[in-house]
């Protein structure tokens, strides 16, 4: 069993996307060079039958660099020291912590941390993943929210033994499916395995038991499976949980609000998690700057500008759990529908120029 909290940063991490929307969020945030300058550098992907011979290739310069293979490829750990090495002068990072209470009133939050000491905020803004603490703290029990969509997911870091020279591969095959992303150390690549589960009830702190319900459900899958779960044991950064969505009427309380897979997670595949994190950042901050820093009317404009985009990419991600998962062929897809659909959750909503807003000082709380 795992309940250890990071001391620092959390290196390595699966590959995440920025398009559209996103992309945008990055350069208005100055950070193209650097974001770019670590990325997976990935060529695109090949989809691969039992005996690897291709079936289907995917460029990454392909629409825009906004296709199935995004163009902006980096690793989640990566992309953390970028943001992290931008903000860490201005903001004060606390590691290896957490909120153990949270009061709140008309003018503030009062939270007590786990390790001791209490602050007093103006804002409290949530960005706990999936199994989000602060959500249940607040807004009820995760049973409520967190929507399984009948798929377990598992990745981690291999030796590159497999010649990908700059290719992703997938293998899908009967609900389950295998797949292998280059990173830039080309001695090394990200394992994805996933398989189809109606329920899902391991904690997700629980390592061993997940390892061995993968290698029960991955038994016999043929490809490259065999090869990958040998060095399952010696992955420094196994990770497996279900695929699930987050749905919520509203993101906010009061002074507490949430944002990314906390709020509304659209699972890994709809390959838009980071995406719409980086998006709900940019609304959230600027439209609680517009709004004066008045809460409900800031968390409002932000819940507004952010459902379309939401709604979109969780569509995406129910439909593609659906299509690697069902037993039977998919039916033609209404290409215009699905055109439409693509377009509101890569697009995204519209991203203000908020460089006019004043910034807040928070005066009344220096913790804060």
């Amino acid at each position: 069993m795992r309940n250890d909290r990071p001391s620092g940063l959390r290196p390595g991490g699966q590959a995440v996307d920025a398009r559209g929307a996103a992309k945008e969020v990055v350069r208005r945030m100055g950070l193209e060079e650097q974001v770019r300058a670590v990325c997976t550098r990935t060529a695109g992907a090949y989809a691969v039958d039992a005996d690897g011979k291709v079936l289907e290739t995917f460029r990454a310069d392909a629409d825009g660099g906004d296709g199935y293979i995004a163009e902006i490829e980096v690793l989640r750990g990566d992309l953390s020291r970028v943001l992290y090495d931008d903000t860490r002068g201005d903001v004060a990072y606390v590691f290896g912590d957490r909120i153990a209470e949270l009061t709140q009133d008309a003018d503030g939050v009062d939270v007590t941390l786990a390790r001791g000491g209490r602050r007093r905020f103006d804002l409290v803004i949530g960005a706990d993943g999936l199994h989000s603490e602060l959500r249940s703290m607040v807004f009820g029990p995760r049973e409520r929210f967190v929507r399984h969509l009948g798929m377990v997911l598992a990745f981690f870091t291999v030796p590159d033994g497999f010649g990908l020279d700059g290719w992703a591969r997938d293998h899908n095959d009967a609900g389950r499916s295998a797949g292998l992303r280059p990173l830039p150390d080309p001695t090394r690549a990200i394992a994805m395995l996933s398989f189809p589960s109606s329920a899902f009830n391991i904690d997700h702190r629980d390592i061993e038991t997940q390892k061995r319900l993968l290698r029960e459900q991955m038994a016999g899958f043929g490809w490259e499976t065999a090869r990958i779960l040998e060095h399952l044991d010696d992955a420094p950064d196994f990770y497996l949980d279900q695929v699930a969505q987050v749905v919520m009427d509203h993101w906010h309380l009061g002074r507490v609000g949430l944002l990314g897979d906390a709020a509304f997670s659209a699972s890994p595949m709809s390959g838009a998690g980071s995406g719409l994190a980086l998006v709900g950042a940019y609304l959230l901050a600027g439209e609680l700057a517009a709004a004066g820093w008045a809460p409900e009317a800031g968390f409002t404009r932000y819940e507004e500008r952010m459902r379309d985009y939401v709604a979109a990419n969780q569509e995406i991600g129910r439909m593609h759990v659906q299509m690697l998962t069902s037993a039977e062929p998919a039916p033609e897809p209404d290409m215009e529908s699905l055109t439409a659909l693509i377009e509101r959750a890569v697009g995204g909503p519209e991203l203000p120029d908020y460089d006019g807003v004043a910034d807040s000082r928070l005066d009344r709380h220096p913790d804060s």
